[in-house]
């Protein structure tokens, strides 16, 4: 059995992505709602339009 450490192993770093839609380009609709968000068409998960987003975060918030 060898005595020296293992290797670090370098984590790729993953680059930052903006899912914003600009002016004009195919736009996600809530999952929700159906209603058009502010995200790119192709983006991962479950987009949420603004009011689902914020109702969401109301039924999720402590509630102690």
């Amino acid at each position: 059995m060898s005595s020296e450490p293992y290797c670090d192993v370098p984590v790729p770093v993953l680059a930052s992505v903006d899912w914003t839609a600009a002016p004009g380009e195919p736009v996600a609709e809530c999952t929700l709602c159906r209603e058009p968000t502010e995200y790119k068409a192709q983006i991962p998960g479950t987009p949420l339009c603004p009011r689902c987003e914020w109702q969401e975060a109301q039924r999720t918030a402590c509630s102690g």
